[in-house]
């Protein structure tokens, strides 16, 4: 657990392997607290988080996990990692590919919906609940959990709208696992500031700003 946010936000990688014990309902109602102090367009806070701990929701959920992992691998040409190798690549394709395998079996599972406001685009509507999504994310690390986003629902979206009565006006943008993690928190891997933020021109890296 820390309370440092430069330390939550440089160590929230997805984390997909989790241990089988138990997340406590103080722990995620923090995350789920959390979520709600979210920015959302003009504060309509337009989101719905449905924790979902029914069996059968969770068997339709481990299927589509499977599904979902038997699609990526055939579109992608992913190889069957190595279960000696220690490279990052298959570390990760073996989380990945466990993360499938156990899918509806993870401690926690929350699904988050949105209910799209007329007239807004999917890239604005994605501004009203991924916000909530990330500070779920934040909190979930600041107790020492992981966590990660999955598209899951994807391939089972109709039978859980069925089971869990979710209206026609609303949307399920994404479903997130979390549990306490098998291994520790690492730093987060990403391209350096200069690849991807600019001044003023789209080829004036921040690494070199003008003088004014």
């Amino acid at each position: 657990m820390t309370a440092d946010l430069w330390t939550v936000l440089r160590t929230a990688s997805a984390v997909r392997r989790y241990r089988p014990e138990p997340v406590d309902d103080a722990v995620i109602e923090k995350c789920l607290r959390a979520a709600t102090w979210a920015p959302s367009g003009g504060n309509q806070q337009p989101w719905r988080f449905v924790v979902v701990r029914s069996p059968q929701l969770r068997q339709v959920i481990s299927e589509a996990a499977r599904r979902t992992w038997q699609a990526m691998v055939e579109f992608y040409r992913l190889p069957e990692p190595d279960g000696d190798a220690a490279d990052a690549k298959s570390r990760v394709l073996r989380a990945m590919r466990e993360h499938t395998e156990t899918g509806g079996d993870a401690p926690v599972c929350v699904l988050f919906c949105v209910r799209p406001q007329r007239g807004a685009s999917d890239l604005q509507q994605g501004g009203s609940i991924f916000p909530a999504v990330q500070n779920f994310l934040l909190a979930a690390r600041a107790q020492g959990l992981g966590a990660a986003i999955t598209l899951w629902h994807d391939a089972c979206e109709p039978q859980l709208r069925e089971l869990i009565g979710i209206p026609d006006d609303w949307r399920i943008a994404t479903l997130v696992t979390a549990g306490w993690p098998k291994g520790g928190h690492h730093p987060v891997r990403r391209k350096p500031l200069s690849e991807v933020a600019v001044v003023d021109r789209w080829d004036r890296p921040w690494d070199t700003p003008p003088r004014l």
